[in-house]
């Protein structure tokens, strides 16, 4: 993996520098372009290093979970779609993936761990009921955030899902901060709605 340096983020303005976004990358991607990939890694890895960082809070897992993501991109960038979200949000969302679903499974093998050797057998625990609670939960959330306008998912996306501040999420969107917040409350509060959850 190439060293993550301080790289520029965000999807390149194409007008005056002849680079392409984000998005034209993964096209090229796509279609198995190598100097296209270099590129989007050239510009997205500090960032996604620096996500995945935060979640994991272990610089060597950081490194394995950002290359399996980038790793990712190389295998799925066709699956990319424009009209979901912009593609700094979708590679954002792909690595918050990865990293929780680490975390998660470090958390399991350290619970499998302490089931094995410990010494004190705890009640059955009904983990049928709690997947099936969680799975509901989960079709919940997600069919609520399909009720929100694109800008208001992908600002709510970047600041819960990818833990970003106002200001980040405001900078990584090229927004005033003050829109930023705006879209990100609207999208709370329609997304409270959604889901009928009382205030």
């Amino acid at each position: 993996m190439r060293p993550l340096s301080s790289v520029p983020s965000g999807d390149p303005s194409p007008e005056g520098t002849g680079l392409p976004g984000l998005a034209g990358l993964l096209r090229r991607i796509a279609r198995g372009d190598e100097a296209a990939f270099a590129a989007l890694y050239d510009q997205t890895a500090a960032r996604v290093h620096g996500l995945v960082l935060r979640v994991v809070r272990d610089p060597a897992q950081a490194e394995e979970v950002t290359q399996e993501t980038f790793l990712q991109v190389w295998r799925q960038a066709s699956r990319y779609d424009e009209n979901l979200g912009s593609a700094h949000s979708w590679l954002l969302t792909l690595a918050h993936r990865r990293a929780v679903d680490r975390v998660r499974s470090a958390e399991s093998a350290g619970r499998n761990d302490t089931a094995y050797h410990g010494t004190t057998h705890a009640p059955p625990h009904d983990t049928t009921a709690e997947a099936a609670e969680t799975s509901l939960e989960a079709r919940r959330v997600h069919a609520a955030l399909e009720t929100l306008t694109p800008v208001q998912r992908e600002a709510l996306q970047l600041a819960y899902f990818g833990g970003y501040t106002h200001t980040e999420v405001a900078a990584m969107l090229d927004l005033p901060v003050g829109t930023a917040k705006t879209r990100i409350r609207d999208g709370l509060i329609r997304l409270r709605d959604a889901m009928g959850v009382n205030q």
